[in-house]
């Protein structure tokens, strides 16, 4: 996932992405912002490896936050929290497919337990977070 995130990073995909993302969420705040960074993290977050969400998404976090013209800690700091808040599907980490087999769990067993936890962790994050790395 490096060599794509310098790709993306290179070819300008970064920045397309932050144009979107601010164009689009921009004038609602930087709330909404870090939520809806929270809640792309946590889906890719969701069919692939947590570091690799990571590596792919920091960067976007980072330049949004130079956009808006606010610190990029918070935004960076929701990125790490979102990544690992993969709790809505069994393939989001090797423990929770590990578990599903001889647990007799079923894929929506997951989601309905890993939904409501997700949007409480998110909650939790966006207002928490800028009180701990203020803008």
């Amino acid at each position: 996932m490096l060599p794509l995130a310098d790709a993306l990073q290179r070819t300008g995909g970064i920045q397309l992405l932050v144009k979107l993302l601010v164009s689009g969420l921009g004038h609602l705040g930087p709330h909404t912002m870090l939520a809806s960074l929270f809640l792309l993290t946590a889906g890719l977050s969701m069919v692939m490896s947590n570091t690799a969400t990571t590596v792919l998404i920091a960067p976007v976090a980072i330049a949004t936050a130079q956009q808006l013209g606010v610190s990029p800690y918070p935004f960076a700091m929701t990125v790490a929290i979102a990544a690992s808040a993969a709790f809505v599907t069994p393939v989001a980490s090797p423990v929770n497919t590990l578990v599903l087999g001889p647990g007799q769990y079923r894929f929506i067993d997951f989601v309905r337990v890993g939904l409501p936890l997700l949007l409480l962790v998110m909650v939790v994050a966006v207002f928490i977070i800028p009180l701990l790395y203020p803008w």
